[in-house]
């Protein structure tokens, strides 16, 4: 059955009289993310319990989250390849546990690329494939078939992104259970996510949202190296 929390007013976090705004921002990622991982104690010390974060603005929240839960933190790489449904819908290359896999509307990795469009996913893919190297080292990844999977964002502004990470993760690992889990979401995006996952947990539905980075004071999107230091540094709590 999926769920779907969110604070007692939906749509605001804390007010902020001062400033008269309709939600106050989150200082920073690692501030959401412990306010996240407050709703997330259900799945605290549990050894089926693992949080993936999307790549590279999920990070710093998933990993608050996951040192708070106690639970292990590995990434999903994610490239944006091209947009047919439009801007909004973009199409995407994915990086699971090492697995490169492409989106459900792109089709398979030509053997011999013959075509601008073959070259194109081949570059791609090779580029996730570098920087899955680059951000996770020597470090294998963890294991993820029959877990609790906590899908962590630090924001959800269409859904597409979310969605599309929920299908990757399905592909490849065969979960128990995925909850989709972020600070900040658009209403509109609600309704696609809490279809595809088993969970949607989320502190604010600010309207009008505009960027995820709206509601950080200091937003932050770590390159490869700093994604690599944040597991390894899971990697020694656990």
């Amino acid at each position: 059955m999926t769920t779907f929390r969110l604070d007692d007013e939906p749509g605001r976090t804390r007010q902020d009289a001062r400033a008269g705004l309709r939600a106050e921002r989150f200082l920073d990622a690692r501030e959401a993310g412990r306010e996240l991982a407050s709703e997330l104690e259900a799945y605290a010390g549990r050894a089926d319990s693992v949080v993936l974060a999307i790549a590279s603005g999920g990070v710093p929240v998933g990993s608050e989250v996951a040192a708070r839960l106690g639970a292990p933190l590995d990434v999903v790489l994610m490239r944006r390849l091209f947009t047919p449904r439009g801007p909004d819908e973009p199409v995407c290359a994915f990086s699971v546990g090492g697995t490169l896999l492409l989106d459900e509307e792109i089709p398979p990795r030509a053997a011999s690329p013959s075509s601008g469009t073959d070259f194109f996913v081949a570059e791609a893919l090779d580029e996730l494939a570098r920087r899955e190297r680059e951000c996770r080292g020597v470090r294998p990844p963890i294991e993820l078939a029959r877990k609790t999977l906590i899908l962590v964002d630090n924001g959800v502004r269409t859904g597409s992104t979310m969605l599309a990470a929920i299908r990757a993760v399905r592909a490849v690992s065969k979960p128990a259970r995925i909850v989709a889990a972020a600070p900040v979401a658009s209403p509109e995006s609600v309704e696609a996510v809490v279809a595809a996952a088993e969970e949607f947990v989320c502190l604010a539905l600010p309207q009008p949202f505009g960027h995820v980075g709206v509601w950080y004071a200091n937003f932050e999107r770590p390159d490869d190296a700093r994604i690599r230091e944040t597991l390894e540094r899971a990697a020694g709590r656990g």
